[in-house]
């Protein structure tokens, strides 16, 4: 699993991990929250982006993305659940490493590319309740940047 850092460039999970945890550690008396937010972009295959931000309250932030190809997948439905997958995946993983390293206090935001206006208002309920029911706080438009402003940059 690769990630990008704007800053650092190519990472692996442990290196992304490691800057995430240096960043907070710089200023430890800083309120943090670690944001994940995935979208998609359809053309001949579908591209994933998940971004993974550490937002220093305040004070701005930090942001790491991965980006993956998959096969064509027109339906919206099914790219919006499947961003949400990979969403949960990613922190899953992340809360994980977090507990391990004495960080299992800091907050994780899910941020999803649906909102009370256009096609994805149907799919709002089921998703938020995908990431709620993980243990996991889920923001939606128009509040979503980790989704709709910071991996849909990547996206394209």
């Amino acid at each position: 699993m690769e990630f990008v850092s704007p800053t650092v460039g190519k990472l692996s999970f442990r290196q992304m991990f490691e800057q995430l945890v240096g960043y907070m550690s710089a200023v430890p008396d800083q309120q943090y929250h670690v944001i994940i937010g995935t979208d998609s972009l359809l053309s001949d295959k579908t591209t994933f982006v998940t971004a993974i931000i550490v937002h220093r309250v305040g004070h701005g932030g930090r942001y790491f993305y991965r980006k993956q190809l998959n096969r064509k997948m027109e339906s919206l439905r099914q790219r919006i659940l499947f961003e949400t997958a990979l969403s949960l995946d990613i922190a899953g993983q992340l809360s994980a490493e977090l507990s391990r390293n004495g960080h299992s206090e800091l907050p994780v935001e899910i941020h999803l590319d649906v909102g009370p206006n256009g096609d994805t208002k149907r799919i709002i309920r089921e998703v938020v309740g995908m990431v709620t029911g993980s243990g996991y706080t889920a923001v939606t438009k128009p509040d979503a940047y980790g989704a709709s402003k910071v991996a849909d940059k990547h996206s394209k």
